[in-house]
């Protein structure tokens, strides 16, 4: 079982939304050629859902501006410009993306005093989502994983499907995705590759 999981390919992470990934709109066409050539029997999407307050927003942070380095229960944490918030149309799935041929929405960051980069689990790895068992439950033995930002919720979600998905081969699809910071999208793939992450290309895919 081959499955596709797509992270944040949402509104708020595109030009134009409220915290936009540089290029962020240009995964979309790749991500839609995957999901009609790349042979998936599954297609999952993570989808950031955040209330209105949530403590990682700059706004709930007397004097703080976006991008500073705050607190949120204890640890330190970006302070981010309000993004999607739910029911908002930031946080609406692009509207170019394919979403006809989602299988499974997993949503995350609704608890207000925690960030949720990861599909899996909050950040503090205190609660989880319910994906892992879903992933499980459908027998998924291959997982592919792109979307945005690559030195941020991409990269979560790849180590923590490493760390939970023990028994599934893990790789993630380089130009199907966009990150924030050339550094950090440098380090995010050496970090992936060195806890066992394959990567790789739509190219491959479509070749195999």
């Amino acid at each position: 079982m081959k499955a596709l999981l797509l992270i944040d390919i949402q509104n708020g992470f595109c030009p134009g939304g409220n915290l936009p990934v540089p290029d962020g709109d240009t995964v979309v066409p790749v991500i839609n050629q995957l999901i009609e050539e790349g042979s998936y029997d599954l297609v999952v999407a993570s989808q950031d859902w955040h209330p209105a307050d949530h403590g990682s927003f700059a706004s709930q942070h007397l004097g703080a501006k976006p991008f500073d380095m705050g607190e949120l229960s204890g640890q330190k944490q970006v302070l981010w410009p309000d993004h999607c918030v739910q029911g908002t149309p930031d946080a609406d799935f692009h509207p170019d993306l394919n979403i006809e041929a989602i299988d499974y929405i997993q949503q995350k960051g609704e608890n207000p005093a925690v960030d949720s980069y990861s599909a899996f689990r909050d950040n503090d790895q205190a609660a989880v989502t319910g994906l892992a068992g879903y992933l499980r439950a459908q027998q998924v033995t291959e997982l592919d994983i792109c979307g945005l930002a690559t030195d941020y919720c991409v990269r979560f979600s790849a180590l923590d499907a490493r760390d939970m998905l023990p028994d599934v081969k893990i790789c993630f699809i380089e130009d199907a995705s966009r990150g924030i910071d050339p550094q950090g999208v440098k380090d995010a793939i050496a970090e992936m590759r060195a806890r066992g992450v394959a990567i790789i290309t739509s190219a491959e895919i479509f070749a195999d």
